[in-house]
């Protein structure tokens, strides 16, 4: 017996949260007709068991948590689907968390070890990078200035 396509909807709905294109993307590689993906969607959002709003907050909290930065975590958003205004709308970038994130990072991956030659600098800069760390903040770590 083959269940039907709300019923596959809120079953990946309540593992974890979705954005309307994941659920759309997920439902289609499900064999599901575009045509029958798009009503259940709308009546998803109706009802409020999908919410990019929710999505969008759950996300950027599961992320901080992880140590990602700012610029890397917008990134992911926008490939999940999420408009621009709502990563604006949850994603203080000027938030001084994002800095306490930032040398948290820094500090569990070396520790005190001092920066002894520039490629080392540029090494540990690029890791933070890759985070999502804005550069300028990377630089302005003191341990990094130091070169």
């Amino acid at each position: 017996m083959s269940r039907s396509i709300t019923e596959v909807a809120i079953g990946l709905l309540s593992r974890r949260e979705h954005t309307r294109l994941e659920l759309s993307r997920k439902l289609r590689s499900k064999g599901f007709n575009e045509n029958d993906i798009a009503p259940v969607i709308e009546q998803l959002v109706t009802n409020n068991c999908l919410s990019d709003e929710r999505f969008t907050e759950s996300y950027i909290n599961m992320r901080k948590h992880k140590g990602y930065g700012p610029l890397r975590i917008a990134q992911e958003l926008r490939e999940r689907g999420v408009d621009t205004e709502l990563v604006d709308e949850f994603l203080d970038r000027n938030s001084p968390e994002w800095r306490a994130i930032l040398q948290q990072q820094y500090s569990r991956k070396y520790g005190d070890e001092p920066v002894e030659e520039y490629s080392d600098r540029a090494k540990r800069a690029k890791f933070l990078q890759n985070r999502g760390f804005p550069l300028d903040w990377v630089f302005s770590l003191t341990s990094l200035d130091d070169v």
